[in-house]
């Protein structure tokens, strides 16, 4: 009688003590920040040239009074667009942005950034401890922390 599938002694596993992984692990603390008095041509340059969607808008506090995106940017062309005018150069960030912003918090466990993340549609959250802005969480910033885990953590 032959043993068929003998694996021998089974070492103990052992088990780490699993850290929460969190947004302030991965969010981006070098921020572009916008002001409320910026004409809205000039965060069009510095979107495109920055390669980025949209960004916070600060005080002099540096206290979240806002966020610009490029469909807030791209409401005020087709407004000028519509009474066949030029983009007003006059037309500041202050009347395109929204202000009612949502945050998260930078203790929160990554994967229920994630899930926030779908449940709202948001491409970008901001982070702000004590009442100033300290860094943004996005949805890229997500997957990079995904694929550096590569399913070892889920």
């Amino acid at each position: 009688m032959g043993i068929k599938s003998f694996q021998g002694k089974r070492a103990a596993t052992i088990t780490k003590p699993s850290q929460p992984i969190l947004v302030s692990d991965y969010m981006t603390k070098s921020l572009i920040t916008f002001k409320e008095d910026q004409s809205i041509v000039e965060v069009i340059e510095i979107l495109i040239k920055n390669k980025i969607s949209g960004g916070p808008v600060v005080n002099n506090q540096n206290q979240l009074i806002g966020i610009i995106s490029e469909g807030d940017c791209m409401k005020q062309i087709s407004e000028s667009r519509y009474y066949n005018l030029p983009v007003d150069q006059n037309n500041t960030v202050q009347k395109a942005m929204m202000k009612e912003v949502e945050t998260i918090d930078g203790n929160m466990n990554i994967f229920d950034a994630a899930n926030k993340f779908l449940e709202s549609k948001r491409r970008r959250f901001p982070i702000v401890e004590n009442g100033k802005l300290v860094g943004q969480i996005s949805q890229k910033d997500i997957l990079k922390a995904a694929l550096q885990m590569k399913g070892n953590s889920w």
